[in-house]
C-alpha cells in the first residue's frame, strides 16, 4: 500500500496535476466511448475524410502485402532520431518541393510535435548557470497543449495581440510589436501557424519581423506547423512560411490524418536536432514506426502536397464556411459576438463580448447538455496578470459531420441568449 501522505516532486506536480490539455483529452476520449451522443464541438480530432482515409487503407495493404517490409516495421528499433530512410526522404521532399535547403542533418523525428515542443521548450529555457531563461509567446492566445510543459516556474512569457475589429462580427489578432520587447533572458520565441485555438496566420511581415528579431538576439524562432504547411497545408491566403538556419519547424502526420501514429518531425539546425535526438532515446528510447513507413513512399513525389492543396483544405474551408453560416444564423444580431477570421487550421474562434459569466461556466453549462467546446482561458499563458478577454472565448471545432456541428453550434446559440438575457 502507498503512504496516504505520498508526496510528488515539483516537476511531478507540474506534470501530473490538472491541466487544460488533460482536460480536453478526457473529455475527446470520453465522448468517443461512453458519451456517443456527446456533440464534439472542442477537440482537434481531424475530420473523416474519404479521400484520406482510402490512401492509408491502401498504404496499409501494401505494408501487409510486404511480409518483410511489414515486419521491419514491427519488430525494429530505429534510431532515437528516425529511420535513416525516411529522414532522407523527408529531406529530399522538403528540399525539391519547398525549397528549403536542409540535408538529413537537419531532421528529427519526434513521438508527436507537443512531445518536440515539451523537449525544446526545456532544451532551451529554464533554470541555468546564467539565470532563468525562457520561452517567448509572441501572439497570445496560444496553444492549450503548451501550458503546463514548462518545468519550472516563470518559464514563459507571452505578449497580448493587437486585436483588430473587421466589422461587426470579425476580429483578426496581429502580433503588437510595441509591447514584443526581447529581453536578455529570452531564449526563443513559438508561435503556431495557422495558431491554435484562432486558426489566426502569420502575415508575411509579422513572419519577416519575427524571424528578423530572432535572428538579431541570436535565438531560435520556433514554428508549430501541425496544421499548415507544408502539411496538411490547411492555410487558406497565400503565406507560406520557409524554414531557414536558426529556425525550429515542427511538422505533425496527426493532421494528414494519422493521429494514431504519434509521429511528427522538425527541421531545425543539426546541433538542435542532435540534442532532441539525444533526448529522446532517454525518454522514448526511439519512435513508433508505422507513421514514417506509411509517408515514405509518398514523400517521392508532390502527392503530399497535392492531398492538401486538393482534398484537404477545401475540405476544411468548405466546412469552415458552413459553421460560420450556422453560428452566424444562430447568434444573429441579438448578442455581441465575433468570430477571428478563418485562415486556416481546424477551429471557430467566438468572441462573446461583455459575456456575462466566464466562458469556464458556460463550457460547463453546454456540457450538461451534451456538447463540448473548450473555454478561451486555457490558451492565455506566460503572463502574470489576468487577461479578460479570452474568458470571454471559446474554441469550436468544426471537423465533426455536418448534423453535429450544426445542432451542436444551435444548442450553443441558445445557450449563449439564454446567459445574456438573464
Amino acid at each position: 500500500m502507498l503512504n496516504p501522505n505520498l508526496l510528488f516532486s515539483d516537476i511531478g506536480n507540474r506534470l501530473a496535476g490538472p491541466s487544460g490539455i488533460q482536460e480536453l483529452m478526457d473529455d475527446t476520449g470520453e465522448a468517443l466511448t461512453t458519451h456517443p451522443d456527446m456533440r464534439m464541438l472542442g477537440g482537434g480530432q481531424p475530420a473523416a475524410i474519404p479521400e484520406v482515409q482510402a490512401l492509408w487503407r491502401q498504404r496499409m495493404s501494401e505494408l501487409l502485402a510486404d511480409g518483410t517490409a511489414l515486419d521491419k516495421t514491427l519488430l525494429n528499433y530505429d534510431p532515437p532520431g528516425g529511420n535513416p530512410l525516411f529522414l532522407e526522404a523527408m529531406a529530399g521532399f522538403l528540399k525539391r518541393e519547398c525549397g528549403w535547403q536542409v540535408t538529413r542533418e537537419n531532421i528529427a523525428v519526434m513521438p508527436s510535435s507537443q512531445s518536440a515542443c515539451f523537449l525544446l521548450f526545456n532544451l532551451l529555457a529554464g533554470d541555468s548557470a546564467t539565470g532563468k531563461r525562457r520561452i517567448l509567446f509572441p501572439l497570445l492566445p496560444e496553444y492549450i497543449g503548451y501550458a503546463n510543459q514548462a518545468l519550472c516556474a516563470d518559464q514563459f512569457a507571452a505578449v497580448l495581440p493587437h486585436i483588430e475589429e473587421r466589422g461587426e462580427h470579425e476580429i483578426k489578432y496581429r502580433v503588437d510589436f510595441d509591447r514584443l520587447k526581447i529581453t536578455s533572458d529570452i531564449a526563443a520565441m513559438c508561435v503556431s501557424c495557422p495558431t491554435n485555438p484562432t486558426g489566426n496566420v502569420l502575415t508575411s511581415d509579422e513572419f519577416i519581423r519575427l524571424r528578423d528579431l530572432a535572428r538579431q538576439h541570436y535565438i531560435p524562432f520556433i514554428l508549430d506547423n501541425a496544421y499548415g504547411h507544408p502539411f496538411p497545408g490547411v492555410i487558406h491566403g497565400s503565406f507560406r512560411p520557409s524554414w531557414e538556419p536558426g529556425m525550429i519547424f515542427s511538422i505533425s502526420l496527426s493532421k494528414l490524418g494519422l493521429p494514431g501514429v504519434r509521429t511528427a518531425v522538425v527541421v531545425a539546425d543539426p546541433v538542435i536536432v542532435k540534442a532532441l535526438s539525444n533526448m529522446n532515446a532517454i525518454v522514448s528510447l526511439a519512435n513508433g514506426n508505422v507513421g514514417q513507413a506509411l509517408l515514405t513512399p509518398l514523400l517521392e513525389d508532390n502527392k503530399l502536397l497535392s492531398l492538401g492543396s486538393d482534398v484537404i483544405r477545401p475540405f476544411y474551408k468548405q466546412r469552415s464556411d458552413f459553421a460560420k453560416g450556422v453560428l452566424s444564423a444562430a447568434l444573429g444580431d441579438d448578442v455581441p459576438w465575433a468570430l477571428h477570421a478563418q485562415e486556416g487550421a481546424f477551429f471557430l474562434w467566438l468572441w462573446l463580448k461583455n459575456l456575462p459569466i466566464p466562458a469556464a461556466e458556460l463550457y460547463r453549462r453546454l456540457k450538461a447538455r451534451k456538447v463540448l467546446v473548450i473555454p478561451g482561458h486555457y490558451f492565455a499563458f506566460g503572463l502574470n496578470h489576468d487577461w479578460q478577454h479570452p474568458h470571454e472565448c471559446l474554441r469550436l471545432t468544426y471537423s465533426q459531420p455536418q448534423a453535429i456541428v450544426q445542432d451542436g453550434l444551435e444548442i450553443l446559440a441558445d445557450e449563449v441568449k439564454q446567459v445574456f438575457a438573464v
